[in-house]
């Protein structure tokens, strides 16, 4: 007895992702309110032994998340050295992230 598996291949904020319903991903950050929901683009279904990759096709595939939290990521140094001439430069930076929950393939 074999379960039947949907996935999809999303773009997602400059990055793919593989997401099927229930999956948690992180996205740069999404102008939406937590509990907002937004629609992501699919590139690839995958229902069970059927892929679609056609874009025709594709066109009526809903890949719909609800926004869970908008947040700031772990800071990230940059440091800069060059050895004998005193020169140092540190910076830092965080990232502004959406951690959504995909709801539905359809």
């Amino acid at each position: 007895m074999s379960t039947k598996v949907v996935y999809a291949i999303v773009r997602a904020g400059g990055h793919q992702e593989k997401v099927s319903v229930g999956d948690f991903i992180t996205l740069d950050r999404v102008p939406v309110a937590a509990g907002g929901t937004i629609e992501l683009p699919a590139l690839l279904l995958v229902d069970g032994d059927k892929v679609t990759s056609d874009s025709n096709e594709l066109s009526k595939v809903k890949v719909t998340a609800e926004v869970v939290e908008n947040y700031r990521g772990g800071k990230i140094v940059i440091q800069k050295y060059k050895n004998k001439t005193g020169y140092k430069k540190r910076q830092g930076f965080r990232a502004a992230l959406t951690k959504v929950k995909v709801t539905s393939i359809a």
